[in-house]
């Protein structure tokens, strides 16, 4: 007798995962210059806090994670139209994996604490201080490598401080939207 498991992923559950994975590579594209060395400012954040908010902490996970294996194996997902190990392996790729981290923690505080819109606000901006984290440390140690290191003070200068804002932004416009629309996702 073959039986489905109720934590089983449905096909609707999967096609979200799809969806939600293509919406963060659009939003990767969708990218405004920035000089070197700082980093680009897109919109791929929103389509991550979009994908948590609206599949929720399970599904969202498996968005984010469906959308770096995809960057991972080559696929053009990443801003500027990148993908490879390169792109995650290179001085940036932290906050790109850092996406993971961020969506894990997700998961793990609104399991315990509940999908208010306070626990998943907070559970967002918790997760993009764990982005920001795993990013920096993950640029620093990569520049201490090449010989040229880089002080916490300049990396957050490039890296963090100018991102804080729009970041919240994109994450106000998450919520507006899984207002809008999350019912019809659940």
């Amino acid at each position: 007798m073959n039986t489905v498991h109720s934590d089983a992923l449905k096909t609707r559950d999967l096609t979200f995962v799809a969806v939600f994975a293509v919406l963060m590579a659009v939003c990767a594209w969708v990218s405004v210059p920035v000089p070197a060395p700082l980093v680009q400012f897109t919109m791929q954040t929103f389509g991550v806090y979009a994908a948590l908010l609206i599949l929720g902490g399970r599904r969202g996970t498996f968005a984010v994670a469906a959308y770096l294996l995809l960057g991972a194996v080559g696929a053009p997902v990443f801003s500027g139209f990148r993908g490879g190990l390169g792109v995650l392996l290179g001085t940036t790729g932290g906050y790109i994996l850092g996406f993971f981290f961020q969506a894990l923690l997700y998961w793990l505080v609104t399991a315990k604490l509940g999908t208010s819109l306070t626990v998943k606000t907070a559970a967002c901006v918790a997760g993009t201080a764990v982005l920001y984290a795993f990013g920096t440390a993950w640029y620093l140690t990569l520049y201490a490598q090449t010989g040229s290191p880089v002080g916490l003070m300049t990396a957050l200068g490039y890296c963090v401080f100018p991102f804080i804002l729009p970041d919240m932004l994109k994450l106000a416009l998450a919520l507006a939207l899984e207002h809008r629309i999350g019912k019809y996702v659940r």
